[in-house]
Parts: structure tokens; C-alpha cells; sequence
């Protein structure tokens, strides 16, 4: 529980910018001044607006190996999300995506995680925490109680870290396929 309290008492760009009405407005935020990869350095952002370009979240999604999904229905996806969340840096005036995460939500009571990915070039980085601390930070300030997420088991421990925990009392959720 300790993780949590000091979690909420960090400060955040998000708190500042809800008090003056701005959540809105924030476009990018730089994470990391100076990031090394492969031997360049680049800058860093995390972003919380929601017109990606679809074509490079494809490119994204298919880095780490996910099944295509089609580009319309992506769009109506993040569309109706409640909250969508970047990562990306520029280089040579070019803007280069590494990361998305995007969240639904009833507005109220509960907030559901999807699509968190990060590219591989960059995994093991620290930006994946970074992106789920936003979102938690976010959904927490918009007064939002449960959130709840779905993981394919190799990453499993990747949320517990986060503060994650797995249903103690069993399986309580349930799916409907089509057949």
C-alpha cells in the first residue's frame, strides 16, 4: 500500500494543469532531456493528444509482434477512448512513435488499460512505467476508483510492479466470442 500513497503524493503536471482547467491542452511533455539510443541522442515526449497517425501505430503494433487490426476500427478505438497517451521523439524535425497506451472509461467508477506497447528499440528503458504512472496519474485525478487492464502473461510481472495485483478471489471477469 505504501507504493500507492507515495505514488499520489508526487507532484504532477497533470494536478497543476487540472486546477487551472488545462488538461486538454497539454500536448507533449518532455520525459527524458537526454536519451541515448544507438548512439544518438534524442529527446523524449509523452503526449495526450489523441490524433495519432494510424499508419505509424500500425508500424508500432507490428514491432512487437501484434496481430493487424483494421486501420478504421483502430481509429473509432481511440475515437471513443477516454484517454490516449504517446510517446515518441523527434529527430531532424521528424516525429518517430514508441510508445501508446489508451484507456476507456465510464467517467465515473472505472477505467479499463488497452493497447500498452512499447517498441522493442526502446523496452527495458524505464518508458513503459513512465507511460503507466500518466495513466494512472490521469484516470486517478479524473476521480476514477478502479482500473483494470488485460496482460498476456509474459508481461504480468511487468504490472505487479506497477502496483498491479491479479484477482485474489479468482477469475472474476468473463469473455463472450463469437463463435
Amino acid at each position: 500500500m505504501s507504493f500507492w500513497k507515495n505514488f499520489f503524493k508526487q507532484t504532477s503536471i497533470f494536478a497543476a494543469k487540472k486546477e487551472l482547467g488545462e488538461v486538454n491542452l497539454i500536448e507533449k511533455v518532455l520525459l527524458v532531456k537526454h536519451f541515448e539510443n544507438k548512439g544518438k541522442i534524442i529527446n523524449v515526449y509523452l503526449s495526450l493528444n489523441s490524433h495519432i497517425n494510424l499508419y505509424d501505430l500500425e508500424k508500432l503494433c507490428d514491432s512487437v509482434g501484434w496481430i493487424r487490426r483494421p486501420l478504421k476500427k483502430v481509429k473509432i478505438a481511440i475515437d471513443n477512448s477516454f484517454l490516449t497517451v504517446s510517446i515518441f521523439y523527434e529527430y531532424n524535425k521528424q516525429k518517430y512513435l514508441i510508445g501508446f497506451a489508451r484507456a476507456t472509461s465510464d467517467t465515473s467508477f472505472n477505467a479499463t488499460i488497452w493497447d500498452v506497447v512499447i517498441h522493442p528499440d526502446f523496452q527495458g528503458k524505464g518508458l513503459g512505467k513512465i507511460l503507466m504512472h500518466q495513466i494512472i496519474k490521469y484516470l486517478r485525478y479524473s476521480d476514477i476508483s478502479t482500473i483494470t487492464l488485460f496482460a498476456d502473461p509474459q508481461v504480468v510481472s511487468f504490472y505487479k510492479q506497477l502496483g498491479f495485483v491479479t484477482d485474489p478471489d479468482g477469475v472474476k471477469g468473463m469473455f463472450w466470442y463469437p463463435l
